[in-house]
């Protein structure tokens, strides 16, 4: 450890700190889009339809083509 000289503790806390950040903002997204997507099954159940007539299953079919 001795390689990064004499900030070896302060390199390392900041490599720490920045991936778990970043962790924490991948993991917010996943969860974000989780519930939109509940959500937006929930509104078309109950009838709700959106503007461009497509529900969220066509979206998926075509997306993945």
């Amino acid at each position: 450890m001795s390689a990064l000289g004499p900030y070896t503790v302060f390199i390392t806390t900041s490599y720490a700190l920045v991936a778990l950040v970043v962790g924490g903002l991948i993991a917010a997204v996943m969860i974000d889009y989780r519930r939109q997507q509940a959500e937006l099954r929930r509104l078309e159940a109950s009838g709700v339809t959106r503007r461009s007539g497509k529900t969220a299953a066509d979206k998926t079919a075509s997306e993945s083509l």
